[in-house]
């Protein structure tokens, strides 16, 4: 028997990488459809995910972005080196595409995605194994310039809460609060408590339409009625619904030059 059957004989090692139990389940149901691969094990934290990576050693892992303690890029951040898998990110999360492609991800699934897209994933694993990877970071390069060429403000977000998939626009947002390893986001007439940073979050919105009036709150620049002075230079931050929210002396001269360019 030639090299070259026993290549083809041999199925492509999958690896499925997903904090959540129905996400696993439906990427093993898709792939167990599909001729010539191999499901190697399943993973529900980042930490499993670096441990099977290196014993098992996959040929693509199906991963997803955000998971508790170490998220989808750390874990490409930990793998990388000669023997890195394929990656496909696997999340309802689009703002996370550029990071992913700069990771030397293969491709970017966003959920909800169907049999069809996931397919053409799959062929574009078959390509590139069967190619060896030459000409891989040229792939990447050309695919993070399209990106950017393409990048603007999010209309809206997307969070996972309690196994569910919210939407939230971003003009709707009122003004987030900092809670621990949570966030207190309130957007039109509900409070979302997400798990997230106030830091992430600020990275994700406009900068001309959000910003930070202390070290644990952000708000809606176009949700602000008007500035009541405190003491010690502190502001109170009166919002259109009423709702008052303490703005630090530190932050208060990049606020109303903010507030200048807006009159």
């Amino acid at each position: 028997m030639t090299i070259n059957a026993c290549r083809a004989e041999m199925k492509i090692r999958a690896l499925i990488v997903d904090d959540e139990a129905p996400a696993r389940t439906r990427l093993r149901q898709l792939l167990k459809e599909e001729a010539g691969f191999e499901i190697v094990g399943e993973c529900a934290n980042g930490r499993q995910a670096i441990a099977a990576v290196q014993q098992q050693r996959p040929d693509v892992v199906f991963l997803d972005v955000q998971m508790p303690r170490l998220s989808g890029l750390q874990v490409c951040e930990a793998i990388a080196g000669e023997a890195m898998p394929l990656i496909i990110f696997v999340t309802a999360y689009d703002q996370y595409a550029l990071q992913a492609f700069e990771a030397r991800a293969m491709d970017y699934l966003l959920k909800p995605f169907d049999r069809e897209r996931f397919r053409k994933s799959l062929q574009h694993v078959r390509e590139q194994l069967q190619r060896e990877r030459p000409g891989e970071a040229d792939k990447v390069t050309k695919l993070l310039e399209e990106l950017r060429r393409g990048s603007r403000a999010p209309e809206r977000l997307v969070f996972k809460v309690n196994g569910r998939v919210v939407f939230v626009r971003v003009e709707d947002i009122q003004w987030i609060e900092a809670d621990g390893n949570y966030v207190n986001l309130r957007a039109a007439n509900a409070t979302h408590h997400l798990r997230e940073t106030l830091g992430s979050l600020e990275a994700r919105l406009p900068a001309e339409k959000f910003m930070r009036v202390s070290r644990s709150v952000m708000v809606n620049l176009d949700r602000i009625k008007e500035l009541q002075p405190l003491f010690y230079g502190d502001f109170a931050v009166i919002l259109l619904d009423g709702t008052r929210l303490t703005m630090s002396r530190n932050f208060r001269d990049r606020l109303e030059r903010l507030l200048e360019r807006q009159r």
